[in-house]
C-alpha cells in the first residue's frame, strides 16, 4: 500500500479518477503538437495525474522526458543563455542521446532560436516516435520574471510551429503548475491561453466514498463521509492520508475529527511544515490570519499573496472570496499562528487590527505612502480592469535630482526627510481615491492614475514638481546645524506614459515607456517633464 504524500503509479487501485479529466488527457496527447496545462494546488493530485500521462504515452510508444523545474540551480536563472543550455541538456541525456549543444548554438542568434534549431534539427530528427515532454513545477520559473518570459513564449512558438512544421508535430507538450500564472505576458505570446486546461478540483463525496471503499472501510453511511470531508475538504492528500491509517487502526474517525488533538495528531507533520511556510513570510502570514479570522469572506488581498497561499493550498477562491481551505486548517492555524505587530490592540475591534495588519504589509515605512511590492500588486489589477472596460491608464515616474549630494553633504536623516516631504507632496495633489501614489525604488517614486488621459497627466506632473520646488525653505531648517546657506532648490524629473491596453503590448513594455521619458528628462539636465512618444493617449501636440 502506497504511503498517503507519494504520487500514486498509474496501476494504483486508490488512484480515484474526477471525470471527464482523465479521458481529456488521454485524446489530448494522441494529438499531434498537443499542449496540456495541468494546474491545481499543492497535493491535489497533479503527479499523480502526470503518472497516469505517462502511462499512457508509453503505451502508445511515444519517448518521455520530464523535467523539474524544482532541481533547478539558483545561478542557473541568472541568464536566459544559461537556463536554455541546461534545459536542453537535460532533455538530451533523458533521451539517451549524445549532447551536440555546441554544434547549433549561436549566442549571435540567440539562445531561443538556437534551442529551437537544436530542438528541430537535432532531437526530434533522432526520435522517430513522437515526444512527450512534461515540464514539472513551472512555477519555480515564475519567480525570474525575464527568464520565465522568454522561455514561455518559446513554448508557444513550439506549439504555433507544430500547425505548420511537420516535424514540430512530434511534440506534446504537458506543463505542471500550482498557480495562475502571474507575470505579465502578452496574449498571445502565451502558452498558458492555448491548449487543453485541465484543473484539478477536490474529490467529490461521491469519489470519497468509493475511495474509502478500496480501503476496506465500512463506510456505508455518508455522514461519515461528510464529517471527514467537513474537516479536510476533498483534498486527496488528506483524505488519502486518513484513510491509510484508519485502514490500518492507527487511529478512529472520532480521534481525527478531534480539533484538540491537531498539534499530535496524524495532520502534525503536514501542519507544521505549512506553519513553517508562514512564519516565514510576514506578509504571507498577516494575510492568511486575515482569511481565518475574517467573518467576511469579502477580504482584499493582493494577487500575488492569493497564488501564494492558494498554490499552498491553503485558501478556497470564489472569485474575491477566500475562505480557508477546510475546518482543520482554520483551527490549527488560530491556535498557532500567532502575527507579531505591535500596532495590534485588543481594544481596537477585529476590523480595525485587521486593517492595520494589511496596511503594514503595503506601505512603505519611510516615506508612508504604498511600496513596491503594492504598487506591482495594484498596476496589474488596474491594467487588467483598464483593458476590460477600455479606458486609458497613465503612469508619472518620478525621480528626486541629486538626491545623493544631499546624503553625502547632509547625512542620510537629511535625504530621508527629503523623501518623505516629497511623498506628501504628492500625496497633497493626488486626491482620487483610485490613484495610487508608491515608492518606486530608493529616491524614485510612481503614480498610478486610472482613466486619466496625458494631457491630465501632464498637469498632475507639473503641479507636482512646482510643489517641490517649495521644499527648499523645510529642508534648510532641517540643517541649519551645518550652517549652509548655499544650499540649492530641490528639484524632481518626471516621465510619463498613456495608453489605452491592448493585446498589442504588455504590461511590461509599459512601464520600460515611463522609464525611458525618465531618463530623456534626466539627460535634459533634470527638473523638466516628458510624455513618452511611444504610448501618449489623450495628448496631441498643436
Amino acid at each position: 500500500m502506497t504511503l498517503p504524500g507519494d504520487p500514486l503509479p498509474a496501476n494504483s487501485p486508490f488512484y480515484i479518477e474526477r471525470p471527464p479529466i482523465e479521458s481529456d488527457g488521454y485524446t489530448e496527447l494522441l494529438k499531434p503538437g498537443s499542449l496540456i496545462r495541468i494546474q491545481a494546488p499543492r497535493y491535489m493530485g497533479k503527479s499523480s495525474l502526470m503518472l497516469q500521462l505517462i502511462h499512457q504515452a508509453q503505451t502508445q510508444k511515444y519517448s518521455v522526458v520530464t523535467i523539474d523545474f524544482k532541481l533547478v540551480d539558483s545561478q542557473t536563472f541568472f541568464s536566459l543563455n544559461n537556463f536554455l543550455r541546461w534545459f536542453c541538456m537535460n532533455v538530451t541525456r533523458k533521451l539517451s542521446l549524445a549532447s551536440r549543444l555546441n554544434d547549433y548554438w549561436d549566442e549571435e542568434i540567440g539562445s531561443k532560436i538556437s534551442a529551437s534549431i537544436y530542438f528541430e534539427g537535432y532531437l526530434l530528427e533522432q526520435i522517430k516516435n513522437p515526444l512527450v515532454l512534461i515540464l514539472h513545477d513551472v512555477d519555480y520559473i515564475f519567480q525570474h520574471q525575464q527568464v520565465a518570459q522568454d522561455f514561455l513564449l518559446m513554448l508557444r512558438s513550439w506549439h504555433e510551429q507544430a500547425k505548420q512544421t511537420p516535424i514540430w508535430q512530434k511534440v506534446r507538450l504537458v506543463l505542471l503548475h500550482s498557480t495562475e500564472v502571474y507575470i505579465p505576458l502578452n496574449i498571445n505570446q502565451s502558452p498558458f491561453n492555448v491548449g487543453l486546461s485541465l484543473k484539478l478540483p477536490e474529490f467529490t463525496v461521491e469519489q470519497v466514498t468509493e475511495l474509502a471503499r478500496r480501503y476496506e472501510l465500512d463506510w456505508c453511511d455518508s455522514q461519515s463521509v461528510k464529517s471527514l470531508m467537513h474537516q479536510v475538504g476533498g483534498q486527496p492528500y488528506l483524505i488519502h492520508q486518513a484513510f491509510y491509517y484508519l485502514h490500518h487502526q492507527k487511529i478512529s474517525l472520532p480521534e481525527l475529527l478531534d480539533n484538540r488533538e491537531l498539534n499530535n495528531g496524524i495532520y502534525s507533520g503536514h501542519l507544521r511544515n505549512l506553519l513553517n511556510i508562514l512564519q516565514k513570510n510576514a506578509e504571507l502570514s498577516q494575510a492568511y490570519n486575515q482569511v481565518i479570522n475574517s467573518t467576511d469572506s469579502n477580504i482584499c488581498l493582493s494577487p500575488d499573496l492569493v497564488y501564494k497561499l492558494n498554490s499552498l493550498g491553503l485558501i478556497k477562491l470564489n472569485g474575491y472570496n477566500y475562505q480557508p481551505f477546510c475546518e482543520m486548517y482554520r483551527v490549527f492555524f488560530q491556535q498557532n499562528l500567532l502575527i507579531e505587530n505591535n500596532d495590534l490592540s485588543p481594544n481596537r475591534s477585529k476590523k480595525e487590527n485587521e486593517q492595520l495588519q494589511l496596511e503594514s504589509v503595503n506601505i512603505d515605512q519611510l516615506t508612508q505612502v504604498a511600496n513596491r511590492k503594492y504598487f506591482d500588486d495594484r498596476f496589474e489589477l488596474e491594467w487588467q480592469r483598464m483593458t476590460r472596460i477600455q479606458k486609458p491608464i497613465s503612469l508619472i515616474l518620478l525621480d528626486i535630482d541629486n538626491l545623493e549630494n544631499y546624503n553625502n553633504v547632509y547625512g542620510y536623516q537629511v535625504g530621508d526627510d527629503c523623501l518623505h516631504q516629497v511623498a506628501q507632496v504628492i500625496n497633497s495633489v493626488i486626491k482620487c481615491p483610485d490613484n495610487l501614489v508608491a515608492r518606486y525604488t530608493g529616491k524614485k517614486f510612481i503614480l498610478i492614475l486610472p482613466q486619466i488621459e496625458a494631457g491630465t497627466a501632464i498637469l498632475i506632473a507639473e503641479e507636482i514638481r512646482e510643489l517641490v520646488k517649495i521644499l527648499k525653505i523645510k529642508i534648510s531648517e532641517l540643517t541649519k546645524k551645518t550652517q549652509t546657506t548655499n544650499m540649492t532648490s530641490l528639484t524632481i524629473s518626471l516621465g510619463i506614459t498613456c495608453v489605452i491596453p491592448s493585446i498589442d503590448f504588455s504590461l511590461t513594455e509599459f512601464m520600460e515607456a515611463a522609464e525611458k521619458a525618465l531618463y530623456q528628462a534626466n539627460q535634459l539636465g533634470c527638473d523638466c517633464t516628458i510624455l513618452s512618444s511611444k504610448f501618449n493617449f489623450g495628448y496631441y501636440e498643436s
